[in-house]
């Protein structure tokens, strides 16, 4: 990526791999349909082909986001939704060096009103269910298709009197695979900045993914990673004869994080 003009080079990109474990229950809603007799009061996002539930690659997206924010203490300076704010990078034309120090916009871009220095590093991809999980699900009988009803109430703080609501949730030990994380390299500093993606995968896993998070839902492990590059040069390379660096978790990520951060530099050259 050059100073000062508009050219953007793609120097290559790095794919990590691997699986999505429930260990809580986890609702990611969805929209209700009509209200029907046997419905539930918050469903949870559905595939409209196969009717099983996924993972939108924009809820971990905005996951991992929100987890280097507060890791970081950035300022959350902009609204994007009901009470929803993140933070952006304002003026980065004017000062591009706080866009280039910054741990967020970089990795997980800025809304489409900002002017970034370059596109956005990270793509997530959806992620759907493990066809062995789907087929246990269907053997459990569980009380919709793929997923187990939750009964919660909530309660009025002045009468007590409590209002019972069905939260739709996929049970504890259900597999989503394979998840894939798209990091592109545009410049030197790209190869640094994917330990803070390394990290937010740690965050995450030890806070919450989707809904009911605070009430033990939510809970989620990633494992069977698989790492790799492609660099320009050979970006056709087929993925048998690439170098695919294997990890069974993310805490085996992070304890060999320098060395991969050193390899990611060998594999992608940079300059």
């Amino acid at each position: 990526m050059a100073n000062g003009n508009r050219s953007v080079t793609l120097y290559g990109r790095v794919f990590l791999q691997g699986a999505v474990e429930v260990v809580t229950g986890l609702h990611i809603g969805g929209a209700a349909g009509p209200l029907a007799i046997g419905g539930v009061d918050s469903p949870v996002i559905r595939d409209v082909l196969t009717n099983r539930p996924y993972l939108p690659g924009s809820s971990l997206k905005g996951k991992l986001r929100s987890l280097v924010e507060r890791a970081h203490g950035v300022e959350q300076n902009q609204r994007i939704g009901q009470g929803v704010f993140i933070h952006v990078c304002k003026a980065i034309d004017r000062n591009p060096a706080a866009y280039r120090q910054c741990a967020v916009c970089p990795i997980f871009g800025v809304p489409g009103e900002s002017e970034p220095l370059a596109p956005t590093r990270l793509v997530v991809r959806d992620v759907y269910l493990d066809e062995a999980s789907a087929r246990r699900l269907e053997q459990a009988r569980t009380d919709f298709p793929f997923t187990e009803i939750k009964w919660e109430a909530a309660i009025d703080r002045v009468t007590s009197a409590a209002t019972p609501r069905q939260i739709e949730r996929v049970p504890a030990g259900a597999v989503f695979q394979p998840f894939e994380l798209i990091y592109s390299i545009y410049e030197a500093e790209d190869l640094a900045r994917f330990r803070t993606l390394a990290n937010a995968l740690q965050l995450l896993e030890d806070d919450y993914l989707g809904g009911l998070g605070s009430r033990g839902g939510g809970k989620v492990r990633f494992t069977d990673l698989r790492l790799f590059a492609k660099a320009r040069e050979t970006y056709a390379l087929p993925e048998e004869l690439r170098d695919v660096r294997q990890f069974a978790s993310v805490e085996r990520l992070l304890a060999e994080l320098d060395d991969v951060v050193a390899w990611l530099g060998r594999e992608i050259s940079v300059g």
